[in-house]
């Protein structure tokens, strides 16, 4: 399945900067965002509109409910488990 034309999804680097940071805690308030061990982002327009995360000991995904359903979550795990 393709993904829809404005987004993309990338693995950035640790630790995540200010603005990526920001954006994650907003989706994911109490993960510990300091202690990732991975993480793969869904952009789309500039925005953060999904993301998965990995520390020891958890996982989390979130995508804003408005891009469910659309292989976003699919393409989440599989960039997360290169």
């Amino acid at each position: 399945m393709s993904l829809p034309a404005r987004v993309r999804v990338t693995r950035p680097p640790l630790p995540l900067s200010h603005t990526l940071r920001n954006a994650v805690v907003r989706m994911f308030p109490a993960a510990p965002v300091k202690e990732l061990t991975a993480a793969a982002l869904a952009i789309a327009g500039g925005a953060v509109i999904g993301a998965s995360l990995r520390w020891d000991g958890g996982e989390a995904e979130f995508i804003e409910s408005g891009w469910r359903g659309r292989g976003i979550e699919e393409e989440l795990a599989r960039v997360l488990g290169d």
